[in-house]
């Protein structure tokens, strides 16, 4: 009779097996708990009417509709938004001692951040979902190719990824979950409301508009208008560097903010498991 051996485990193998254990153990709690997604998918449902019926009467956008103008606006401000759910729940797992259970498994030390910006990243997914549909409903229309449309909606979901690593390690250096949603707002609001977003930036004031040609979330707003297809022909689109090159943009920094918090939250996440 022959023996057979198994091989042991590789680091490899054991990260991507405690990723998905703690991704399906995030996506567990949303079915347990589904006022959670329920919520988030209802937001973006209530901006899309809002800036639609409320003030798209008042906008004008030159050779397109403010629907058209606005939806690529909507995808990027939910998505982000929604990456914030990364902060508040790492937030509050440390609150209630999940974090300590977990210190006491044999697992990958990045297999809770892993898990944790997976299952936002899934969320997204479903709110784009809606968005779209939503968007299809009050005239909304893609222009471009399938594969071009397809692209934004990764490039979207991608940039709210990286950005949910930005927030996972704000979520694990406030002392309470009440504080990283004070400390969400007061990054989120700018970034997305002085950008152009929702009106043209060359319509904002010197300073702002300065802020929002070197916003990321603008170039993340025309590089989804762009794939979409919803930018009007001959329109200029802008003197800016990033205005120019949305989609390269968006690329630099999302492997900027991967580069630079990935191992952040990861050595952070160590440093609060070994107290």
């Amino acid at each position: 009779m022959s023996n057979t051996t198994m091989s042991p485990s590789t680091p490899l193998t054991r990260f991507l097996s405690d990723g998905w254990v703690t991704t399906r153990r995030n996506l567990l709690k949303i079915r347990r708990v589904p006022d959670i997604l329920v919520f988030t998918l209802i937001q973006p449902i209530m901006f899309v009417l809002l800036f639609t019926y409320v003030y798209g009467g008042v906008i004008d956008i030159p050779g397109s509709s403010y629907v058209e103008f606005l939806m690529a606006g909507i995808f990027a401000q939910t998505v982000v938004f929604g990456s914030t759910y990364s902060g508040s729940a790492m937030a509050q797992d440390l609150k209630d001692g999940i974090i300590d259970r977990f210190r006491t498994l044999p697992m990958s030390p990045a297999a809770v951040l892993v898990g944790r910006t997976n299952g936002d990243m899934l969320i997204n997914a479903s709110s784009m979902a809606v968005m779209m549909a939503t968007g299809f409903i009050v005239g909304w229309r893609v222009r471009s190719s399938f594969l071009e449309a397809a692209f934004a909606v990764v490039l979207l979901l991608l940039f709210a990824y990286s950005f949910s690593w930005v927030m996972a390690f704000i979520g694990m250096s406030v002392r309470s979950p009440e504080v990283i949603n004070n400390v969400s707002f007061l990054v989120l609001f700018p970034l997305t409301f002085i950008s152009n977003a929702f009106v043209p930036s060359e319509t904002l004031p010197t300073p702002l508009r300065v802020f929002a040609e070197w916003n990321p979330v603008s170039s993340l707003v025309q590089a989804a208008r762009e794939l979409f297809g919803n930018v009007p022909a001959g329109v200029p689109a802008g003197d800016t560097w990033t205005a120019q090159n949305p989609v390269l943009t968006v690329l630099i920094g999302m492997a900027v903010m991967l580069a630079i918090f990935v191992p952040l939250s990861i050595r952070k996440f160590q440093s609060i498991s070994s107290r």
